[in-house]
């Protein structure tokens, strides 16, 4: 869909004094020469200020992060989320028109604001002060039909209802948002199936409800000081040291005696890297290097069969031994020779034979 910027613009525009100093500190997000990243939000700060982005608000975004004017502008035009044309002076009503709210009766929403508003969407009413869309999925579709106004959703919509928010916003008031049926959230509406301990105790609202009710004027613009400045993400000034937290002491687990090193016997050193030993973990006899396994103490090597292993002397050259003991393994593995098996290539190779001990 093709978007253009509305032929009818300001002379000029410019944050408020607030505004101006948050655009600046999320400037202070991003490295030196990634300022550009901060366009999205700065662009619609800009839109939260005017109601719609002028063709003179892309442009002081983009020479504030030093920008190509046609770079801002790609990014206003591109997201649908970005007004490019005026919006009424006390509400703009976004109907969702996707499937679910289409089902349960949006389009006659849309008649709604049709009828008190302006015949197209994107266009202002007689006074100027309300202008409606229809917009895609707002991900309420469990409140079908729903609209969202300001900052806010109001769901579970009837034309009778909208009709009645739409009157009582332009008489000053802001009408509760969420639910419009008595629904607490989106749970069933006769009765709550699951989940109904602690019902009876809940606070009148939900969370996002609450928080509307307590700023108390949620389609209103922003101009900066609504809330104070928070900048957690800058440095602190150079003078400002932080003070190192004082090392923990070891402290043993609970209701485990500690030793001396501070450690409980639970948590005693590894006596491997490779597993430490516990309980469930007992310490296992390490693994032969290669076919053979050490001998016992005082006895002779054990061969892979089972059978006791020729002596481990490297220099012995008693005729019979078929194999020589490794004098540098420890506990003088023995390596049996290579077995043969029937068919083997190497069997008739004679260059593979070993010659007999003498």
């Amino acid at each position: 869909m093709l978007r253009r910027l509305h032929p009818e613009q300001p002379e000029s525009f410019a944050f408020t004094p607030a505004n101006q100093a948050w655009a600046e500190a999320q400037i202070t997000k991003y490295p030196e020469g990634r300022q550009a990243s901060a366009i999205i939000p700065l662009l619609w700060r800009a839109q939260e200020q005017e109601g719609w982005l002028s063709r003179p608000a892309i442009e002081e975004v983009a020479r504030m992060l030093d920008l190509a004017y046609i770079r801002a502008l790609e990014v206003a035009t591109f997201y649908f989320m970005f007004q490019l044309q005026p919006v009424g002076s006390v509400a703009h009503i976004q109907v969702c028109g996707t499937l679910s709210c289409m089902l349960c009766g949006s389009e006659d929403l849309m008649k709604v604001c049709q009828e008190k508003i302006a015949k197209k969407p994107h266009e202002l009413s007689a006074d100027g002060r309300f202008s409606w869309e229809e917009v895609e999925c707002l991900g309420a579709c469990a409140n079908a039909p729903m609209a969202q106004i300001g900052k806010d959703y109001y769901e579970d919509l009837t034309t009778e209802r909208l009709s009645e928010i739409i009157d009582e916003m332009a008489a000053g008031k802001v009408p509760v948002p969420g639910p419009q049926n008595g629904r607490y959230t989106s749970e069933p509406l006769d009765n709550l199936t699951s989940l109904a301990e602690g019902a009876e105790d809940r606070d009148p609202h939900n969370a996002s409800v609450a928080l509307a009710v307590k700023l108390g004027d949620t389609i209103k613009r922003i101009d900066g000081t609504e809330e104070p400045l928070r900048t957690p993400w800058q440095r602190q000034d150079d003078h400002e040291v932080e003070t190192p937290l004082d090392p923990k002491e070891p402290e043993p687990a609970h209701d485990r005696p500690a030793d001396a090193s501070g450690v409980t016997e639970q948590e005693a050193p590894a006596s491997s890297a490779a597993k430490p030993v516990s309980a469930d973990f007992p310490a296992e006899e390490p693994q032969n290097a290669i076919d053979g396994e050490e001998a016992p103490e005082g006895g002779e090597p054990v061969a892979p069969s089972g059978e006791a292993a020729p002596a481990t002397d490297a220099n012995d050259t008693t005729e019979g031994k078929t194999g020589a003991a490794d004098p540098v393994a420890p506990g003088g593995v023995y390596n049996a020779p290579r077995t043969q098996e029937p068919g083997d290539p190497a069997k008739d190779d004679k260059s593979s034979k070993r010659p007999k001990d003498k």
